[in-house]
């Protein structure tokens, strides 16, 4: 082990040089003027300048010695600077400058290693980062996959579930047209009921899939608020003389007459939660009430509902669970007045839809009160001269109409046939696509109901070849479909469809859209024929 440089410090030597320079001047006045009786100017002006040569000299020495080696520092730190981090070359000098020239490579030895582990730190975050993100990339696939599976499966649930329903509701409806006894006619109303609960309980499961899935839209349209809430009330209506409850509403009269927004979204904020109230309330009354208030702007209304009942309350710890999906009070909640606790649920979301809020005051044995808060754009009425004229009617030159049904069930065959017969329509019924337009090339119709889902051509498929020839171009076609997920209606009307109605069809709905496409082809023909 070799031993440490000797050390000499800056002040010994400064101090060292110093003495030595004194006593040398000294040295030499003394020996001069010991040496001469006279003093001469000129021998000391030359002294002087000696002198001065001398100090010039040593103090490029000083620097050579002094100086050099912390030149020498300095660059070495610039170097650091600048990012490289290389030992420093110093000076043997053995004293103060030697010293922190070695505790600058230390330092820099320091500096090296911590970059050397950072950077090795860097490149273990960098490997983690690329793993977790393919593995969370594996996961977003996977997540994909299992929502394209879970739509797929919605969606053929949806379809399988709602065409035997189509048929068991249209039997029904057949039959209830024909002659029967009171007794049959109160049990196929009953069979009927627990058919539209079972629609009712598919409905809400889809409507639930497609807001979680983040594909339920909401329509900006113009809509008259007090028939909208009319049609709320009368729905529960019968319900409420059933249970001989008193079903109250309150409309403030500040209310706008006409608002821009979704109205079929908005009746199943306010049915389900009228239905609510009325399930869990077996005395006393149901009120809805709606307050409103113009927000600065003057295009929009702040809208206060509030649905009021006098039933069975609800405990305190349990007030904020009753949102949550498949949740009740307590088990006994459902044995007693039934249901799936999906109602409140999708009630809060189509509230948030919105962008609105939803909250819940209550007390158990003095009933609830659900306050709904939503902020709507105004809208103003209908001028005279854009309303339709529907007074104009049409006559039409083919009696009876010819309908051309293309279904592939046999049920739901019979019911569309049977239904529109008697309403006097001629009807031809085929089995698929193909069939359709074999169909149409030996016969005339004047409307067409198209399933979607069929063998050997799908009603898109056939659509769109139907479409392609002049013929057929303003030939009004329907889609009857069990598929009722989100984008089936653009999908349809994409396709060359005038309308779409979802199974199970309801006669109404059916019967007054053939008579809307009907006449809207025949006004089509008409202009034609006066142009």
């Amino acid at each position: 082990m070799s031993k440490p440089p000797k050390f000499h410090s800056l002040a010994t030597k400064f101090s060292v040089f110093t003495a030595t320079l004194v006593l040398w001047i000294t040295a030499a006045q003394v020996l001069f003027h010991t040496s001469q009786e006279y003093y001469s100017v000129q021998e000391h002006v030359y002294l002087s300048i000696l002198l001065l040569i001398f100090a010039v000299l040593l103090a490029r020495f000083t620097s050579r010695v002094f100086v050099r080696p912390l030149v020498v520092l300095k660059r070495g730190m610039a170097s650091v600077v600048q990012g490289r981090l290389e030992p420093v070359r110093i000076s043997p000098t053995h004293d103060e400058i030697e010293i922190l020239g070695d505790s600058f490579n230390r330092m820099i030895a320091a500096l090296a290693e911590s970059r050397r582990e950072v950077r090795e730190h860097q490149e273990q975050l960098e490997r983690k980062i690329r793993e977790r993100t393919q593995a969370l990339e594996k996961a977003t696939r996977r997540a994909e996959a299992a929502s394209r599976a879970k739509s797929e499966f919605l969606a053929n649930m949806s379809h399988e579930l709602r065409t035997p329903m189509n048929g068991i509701l249209g039997m029904i409806d057949i039959v209830l047209d024909s002659p029967l006894t009171d007794a049959q006619r109160e049990e196929l109303a009953t069979a009927k009921d627990c058919s539209f609960s079972l629609l009712g309980l598919l409905n809400a499961i889809l409507d639930l899939s497609k807001i979680e899935a983040g594909k339920l839209e909401l329509e900006s349209i113009r809509f008259p608020i007090r028939p909208l809430l009319d049609d709320c009330l009368k729905s529960v209506l019968p319900r409420t003389r059933q249970k001989r409850l008193d079903l109250l509403s309150e409309l403030s009269p500040d209310v706008p007459d006409y608002l821009l927004g979704d109205p079929l979204r908005l009746r199943q904020i306010l049915i389900n939660l009228l239905g609510n109230a009325v399930k869990f309330t077996d005395r006393g009354s149901v009120k809805l009430s709606l307050t409103s208030r113009r927000l600065p702007d003057q295009q929009r209304a702040e809208l206060h509902f509030a649905i009021a009942d006098t039933g069975v309350g609800i405990p305190k710890q349990k007030v904020y669970a009753i949102f949550d999906e498949f949740t009740q009070v307590d088990g006994s909640t459902t044995r007693k007045y039934g249901g799936t606790g999906l109602g409140l649920s999708i009630t809060r979301k189509l509230v948030e839809l919105h962008g609105g809020r939803i909250h819940v005051e209550s007390e158990p044995g003095r009933g609830s009160v659900f306050h709904v808060l939503l902020d709507l754009p105004v809208a103003g009425p209908v001028p005279a001269e854009a309303a339709p004229n529907t007074a104009e009617t049409v006559a039409h030159p083919h009696q009876p109409a010819r309908i051309l049904i293309a279904e592939d069930n046999p049920v739901n065959q019979k019911v569309a046939a049977v239904l529109l017969g008697k309403r006097g329509y001629q009807t031809t019924v085929v089995n698929h696509g193909r069939e359709a337009i074999d169909a149409l090339e030996h016969a005339e119709f004047d409307l067409v109901l198209m399933d979607l889902q069929m063998p050997v051509l799908d009603g898109i498929e056939a659509t769109k070849l139907i479409r392609q020839d002049a013929r057929w171009h303003d030939l009004p076609i329907i889609a009857l479909t069990a598929h009722a997920m989100q984008g089936d209606r653009e999908r349809c009307l994409a396709a060359g469809m005038n309308e779409y109605v979802p199974k199970p069809v309801q006669p109404p709905v059916l019967l007054a859209t053939v008579r809307k496409c009907l006449a809207g082809s025949l006004a089509g023909e008409t202009k034609s024929l006066r142009a």
